[in-house]
C-alpha cells in the first residue's frame, strides 16, 4: 500500500460531507442503538421499493453507510450453517437495522449448490433460499449486495487452464441470478466476484481475465431486463487489492463500459504483520498507519476523485478481533483509524463479521459494547486514543509516576475519570501537551492491595467521541513450567501474575526461524493461546508440526510489561517436550 499520488484534500472532504448528508437524511447517524426497525410489510418486494435509491450512484453508495457482512453464512461450504452460524431469519435484519446499519453485504457461494457441468444449473431450492434471505433484508429497508463468493478460488481461478468452461459456468451463474432478481428494487446490488484470483497467471493475464469476467457480467445483467437495466453493479480489483496497478486496471475497465451505475470495490485487512501479529508487529505503529492512509488515498485518487463510487466491501483484521492475537487497545486504534480514513476519502465501509466477531447472531446485540460505541461514533466523528490502554505497576516496591501519550485525533482533553468520579488535575495527574502523567500518589491509591491484574479502570475523556479506557494493573514476573504434549498441542502451565503476553520469538540453535513462517523469527501470535483464566499457554498444532525433529527450539515469550520468559521445546516424532530455559 504505497505510491499514493495525493489530490486535493478538500475534494476528499467534500465527498465526505456528501456522505454525511446522505447518512443524516436516511437516519444513518446515531449515537446509540435506537433505530426503530419497520414492521414487516405485506411483501418484501413492496417494502424494498420504499427504499429511495438516489439516481446519483455516488449518493446511493453514500446512503449505504454503514454496512455489514453476513459472513460465513450463505458463503459457507457446503451449507448455510456449516461454519457455525445459525440459519438467517427476518429477525437477523431487524436487529441489524436496529443497530444503525443501512446496508448488508450477503456473500453467496454457489458451487456446492450447482451442477459442475453444463448447463451449470443452480439448485432451485438454494436459489429460492438466497432470494428469501435477500427479501428479508430488503423488507427492513436495507440496501443489499449479493455476489459470487468462494467460487472465486474453487473454480474461477482456473481461468488459465480451463478458460472456456470457467467462462461458460460464470456466465450461466450470472444469467440465473440476474433472471431471478431482475424485478427486485435497485436497493439490491450485484457484485461480479469476490476477491478474484487466478492460478498460474502473469499480471497481464490476470488483468485480461478479470476484465473479461467483469465485462461479461456487465453485459449479462444489463441485458436481462427489469430493474437490471440500471441496477448498481459492483466490480472488484484483482483480489480486491488497492495496489496502484490493480486500481488502474479497474478504473480502465469501468471507464470502458460507459455506464454511470458502476461501483468499485476493494477490501482492507491492515498491514499484514499487524493484522496477525507477526514479524514483531504487535502495535498499530507508523508503518501500519501509513499502510492504511496511503492505500485509501490511492483508492480515492484513482476512483472516487474521478467520480467512481467505492464500496469497501470487507474490512477488519485477519484474526478474530477478540482472540487476543492483536492487543485490545491496538485493535481499537486501528478500527477508529479505518473509519476516519474511509470518511475523508469517500468510501462506504462494510465490516466483515464471520461469527460473533461484532454482532451476536443469536441476539443481534454487540459482543463488546465498547466496539459498538466506537464504531457507531466513528460514522460521524473521531475518538481520541493513547499510546497504551494499560498502566502496569510492579506488585512490590515503590510506585512511580507514569506517562502516556494522548492521540487527540482533533479532540480536546476533557478530563480523567474513574467511573463517575473525576480525578483531580495536579494532585492525580498532569497534562503537558499530549503527555498525560499519572502521579505516584494517585497510582498508589488506585492500586489498592496490588492484587495481580486490573486494580482500577480509568477513562480519558475527550470533547467528543468514545472515552479511552486505561487499565491500572499490578503485575509480577510471569512464570512457566515444564510440560509434555504431542504435535496436536503443547499446554504450558503459566503463572501470568498480571502480565499480558505481547508476542513470541522462536529460533533454532543457529538463530534461524522456527515455525511455519521461515522469513521471521516472530511467528504469528495466532500460533499460541494465552489463557489468563486457566493460567496456561498453548502452542498450537500447526506450529508444532512445522518443527524439525529433534532440533531444540528456543522460545522467548515477550510481555507488555517488558518481562520475558525463555523456554525450550523439542519435537521427537509426535511427542513434544518443553522445559524452562
Amino acid at each position: 500500500m504505497q505510491n499514493v499520488q495525493r489530490t486535493s484534500r478538500t475534494r476528499r472532504l467534500r465527498r465526505s460531507a456528501a456522505l454525511l448528508v446522505a447518512l443524516a437524511t436516511t437516519g444513518g447517524l446515531t449515537a446509540g442503538p435506537a433505530f426503530a426497525a419497520p414492521g414487516a410489510p405485506d411483501s418484501a418486494q413492496a417494502a424494498a421499493y420504499k427504499v429511495w435509491v438516489p439516481n446519483d450512484p455516488m449518493a446511493a453508495v453514500a446512503a449505504m453507510q454503514p454496512s455489514w457482512n453476513l459472513g460465513n453464512t450463505l458463503d459457507a461450504i457446503p451449507d448455510e450453517t456449516s461454519w457455525g452460524n445459525p440459519l438467517v431469519t427476518k429477525a437477523t435484519f431487524d436487529g441489524l437495522k436496529a443497530q444503525g446499519f443501512r446496508s448488508v453485504r450477503i456473500p453467496v457461494t454457489w458451487s456446492t449448490h450447482q451442477s459442475a457441468t453444463a448447463p451449470y444449473t443452480v439448485d432451485p431450492a438454494y436459489m429460492k433460499r438466497v432470494k428469501q434471505v435477500v427479501d428479508f433484508a430488503l423488507a427492513d429497508g436495507l440496501y443489499v449486495e449479493i455476489n459470487v463468493h468462494h467460487d472465486s478460488w474453487q473454480w474461477i481461478n482456473k481461468m488459465s487452464t480451463d478458460h472456456d468452461n470457467v467462462m461458460a459456468r460464470f456466465n450461466s451463474t450470472w444469467q440465473q441470478i440476474a433472471t431471478t432478481f431482475k424485478d427486485e428494487s435497485r436497493a439490491l446490488l450485484f457484485e461480479s466476484i469476490n476477491e478474484p484470483q487466478f492460478a498460474d497467471a502473469t499480471d497481464a493475464q490476470k488483468t485480461q481475465y478479470l476484465r473479461e469476467l467483469n465485462t461479461s457480467f456487465h453485459h449479462i445483467v444489463r441485458n436481462s431486463g427489469g430493474q437490471n437495466k440500471d441496477r448498481l453493479l459492483v466490480l472488484p480489483s484483482e483480489e480486491t487489492n488497492n495496489a496502484q496497478h490493480w486500481l488502474d486496471d479497474l478504473s480502465t475497465t469501468i471507464n470502458s463500459l460507459h455506464d454511470r451505475n458502476l461501483v468499485a470495490t476493494v477490501h482492507y485487512y491492515s498491514w499484514y504483520p499487524f493484522s496477525v501479529n507477526i514479524a514483531n508487529g504487535p502495535t498499530y505503529d507508523a508503518k501500519a498507519q501509513s499502510d492504511l492512509t496511503e492505500g485509501f488515498r490511492r483508492v480515492h485518487d484513482t476512483l472516487v476523485a474521478k467520480g467512481i463510487p467505492v464500496y469497501l466491501g470487507e474490512y477488519g483484521l485477519l484474526t478474530s478481533p477478540y482472540s487476543g492475537v492483536v492487543e485490545r487497545g491496538e485493535m481499537l486504534k486501528y478500527f477508529e483509524h479505518v473509519a476516519y480514513e474511509a470518511r475523508i476519502n469517500g468510501m462506504t465501509t462494510a465490516v466483515w463479521d464471520a461469527y460473533h466477531d461484532f454482532l451476536n447472531r443469536d441476539t443481534m446485540q454487540w459482543e463488546v459494547p465498547e466496539m459498538k460505541a466506537l464504531m457507531q461514533t466513528s460514522w460521524r466523528t473521531r475518538s481520541g486514543t493513547a499510546s497504551t490502554d494499560n498502566v502496569f505497576l510492579p506488585k512490590s516496591g515503590p510506585i512511580a509516576a507514569q506517562t502516556i501519550t494522548l492521540n487527540r485525533n482533533g479532540q480536546w482533553f476533557a478530563g480523567l475519570w474513574q467511573g463517575n468520579v473525576p480525578l483531580m488535575p495536579y494532585f492525580d495527574y498532569t497534562l503537558n501537551g499530549d503527555q498525560l502523567t499519572l502521579t505516584a500518589d494517585a497510582l498508589t491509591r488506585l492500586a489498592g492491595d496490588r492484587a495481580a491484574g486490573v486494580n482500577a479502570t480509568l477513562e480519558v475523556r475527550f470533547s467528543d467521541g468514545v472515552p479511552w479506557k486505561l487499565f491500572v494493573r499490578s503485575y509480577d514476573k510471569p512464570v512457566m513450567s515444564g510440560a509434555t504434549g504431542t504435535t496436536d498441542g503443547l499446554v504450558i502451565p503459566t503463572g501470568f501474575n498480571g502480565s499480558l503476553m505481547a508476542n513470541v520469538e522462536s529460533t533454532y540453535a543457529d538463530g534461524t526461524a522456527a515455525g511455519p513462517a521461515s522469513w521471521t523469527t516472530y511467528q504469528s501470535f495466532d500460533n499460541y493461546r494465552a489463557d489468563y483464566g486457566a493460567n496456561t499457554t498453548t502452542v498450537k498444532a500447526d506450529f508444532l508440526k512445522s518443527l524439525k525433529d529433534d532440533a531444540p527450539v528456543t522460545f522467548t515469550f515477550r510481555f507488555w510489561t517488558g518481562a520475558t520468559v525463555t523456554y525450550h521445546v523439542t519435537k521427537s516424532g509426535s511427542t513434544v517436550t518443553g522445559t524452562v530455559g
